[in-house]
């Protein structure tokens, strides 16, 4: 139990996949409610400024008509005066019905004729309106469904409408003496809301796009550089690891292995059965293996810092050159070598240099059993660099190795310890370079290292 208890307590948290429904839920929502808030702010606003627009107009038309007497009852409707203000008001662009109502809450005065002498008590809107707000309302036509009585009669059924409460004050401004009530069916007005309704989801919908499409690109980069840093830091301790234990073996391994070696060289200064010649030769063979991978460790544990200064890159190839020229002679392997003249030094330390790139043509010798060509070259390069490369004609490497090459003990090798690559790559990047590996199936493999220059 406690091991499965461990094992979900380190479980990988997946940034991207948390990431990608968290802000999308996040981010539609926030859209949604803003596009809501957004489109009724706008309709609100809009009704609101229509109403006040007939308010004003409507009080103009009763201060040009002194048309505050008839609100009283003081006036009847049939002067000529009272009549005009009356027509001017039922002639309002998109008005459905007109309503005048007095102080008492009677209706005086409507559009329709059957409605005049009711009274409304139980109007809410009414007595806000009485009371000197501009009460404004907006709805459907719907003769099925009457929330009022005084929306009998409505024609335009299925029309959406603005019912407004126009507060008429005295000829003072002080008092108010009675109330208009109209019914508009402003379909430009319903349209161009409409629009703005349409635009501002447009709007925020691709607000929304382009804020999460922007946060995923930056969250995508950043979930590639902690994958990038996490793989560095595993791959650091790693070669950590090999450079404790490179230090702590490679010394204790290396005077027993000097004693095998000579032995079998002194073994075979003396007459023996071909067998054993051949097994003595043998056994100094892994002696040298073994002696190449105890340098190997030893570079890991080797401070970076240790012995830097100018170094000829032409020398340290030619010196490779010369170290594994019996060897390849002896699998047939064709060296030749493409060196610029006039390079400038680099920085480094020259025996690293030669047992890196020693490292190389060891690997680009094993990757050809018989017969091929390795081919050591260099050239100035961009930026401050020079370039070093070693190319073989081997098989190649597959895609799927490619992405693995530099990861410490990663080897297709039955006896390799995968630490070549990983090796060049460290040691050149603490020196400022990089590695850059070519290689397909059936192509072979070209590795270039790009070294500074010596200032």
């Amino acid at each position: 139990m406690r091991i499965s208890s461990t094992m979900r307590q380190i479980r990988p948290f997946n940034l991207m996949r948390w990431f990608s429904v968290t802000a999308l839920l996040s981010i539609a929502l926030v859209s949604i409610l803003a596009a809501l808030a957004f489109s009724a702010f706008l309709t609100k606003r809009m009704i609101q400024q229509e109403a006040e627009i007939s308010a004003g107009f409507i009080r103009s038309i009763v201060a040009t008509e002194n048309a505050y007497s008839y609100f009283d009852g003081s006036q009847s409707a049939t002067t000529t005066e009272l009549q005009n203000f009356l027509d001017h008001i039922n002639r309002m662009p998109n008005v459905l019905r007109t309503n005048v109502y007095s102080a008492d809450y009677r209706m005086i005065w409507s559009s329709d004729r059957s409605l005049i002498g009711q009274r409304f008590e139980r109007n809410d809107e009414l007595e806000e309106a009485l009371r000197a707000d501009l009460v404004v309302h907006s709805g459907i036509t719907d003769p099925a469904h009457l929330p009022k009585s005084e929306h009998q009669h409505l024609a335009n059924a299925g029309k959406r409408f603005v019912e407004s409460y126009v507060p008429i004050f005295d000829v003072h401004g002080r008092q108010v003496v009675g109330v208009v009530e109209i019914y508009k069916v402003p379909d430009d007005l319903f349209e161009a809301i409409e629009t703005g309704v349409r635009l501002i989801w447009l709007v925020t919908a691709g607000a929304g796009v382009f804020l999460y499409g922007t946060l995923f690109w930056i969250i995508h980069r950043a979930h590639g550089i902690i994958e990038a840093q996490s793989d560095q830091l595993i791959e650091n301790e790693s070669l950590a690891v090999v450079g404790e234990m490179g230090s702590a073996v490679a010394h204790g391994l290396r005077n027993p292995l000097a004693s095998i070696r000579s032995s079998a060289e002194l073994s075979l200064e003396s007459p023996l059965p071909p067998e054993a010649r051949e097994s003595a030769q043998d056994i100094i063979g892994q002696v040298d293996r073994l002696e190449g991978w105890i340098r190997q460790l030893l570079t890991y544990a080797k401070p970076s810092h240790a012995n830097l200064g100018a170094v000829d890159i032409n020398a340290v190839l030619q010196e490779s050159m010369q170290s594994y020229s019996r060897d390849l002679e002896r699998r047939h392997i064709k060296l030749s070598q493409n060196l610029a003249g006039n390079l400038p030094n680099v920085r480094g330390d020259s025996a690293v240099l030669c047992q890196l790139v020693g490292s190389l043509i060891a690997n680009a010798m094993e990757a050809q059993e018989t017969g091929g060509e390795i081919i050591l070259s260099s050239q100035p390069g961009d930026n401050g660099m020079v370039v070093a490369e070693i190319r073989d004609s081997g098989p190649g490497i597959s895609p799927n190795d490619m992405k693995l090459i530099f990861k410490p003990f990663f080897t297709n090798k039955t006896k390799g310890l995968g630490l070549g690559l990983p090796l060049v790559r460290r040691v050149v990047e603490r020196l400022g370079g990089k590695v850059e590996v070519d290689s397909a199936p059936g192509q072979g493999t070209a590795v270039r290292l790009y070294l500074p220059i010596w200032k």
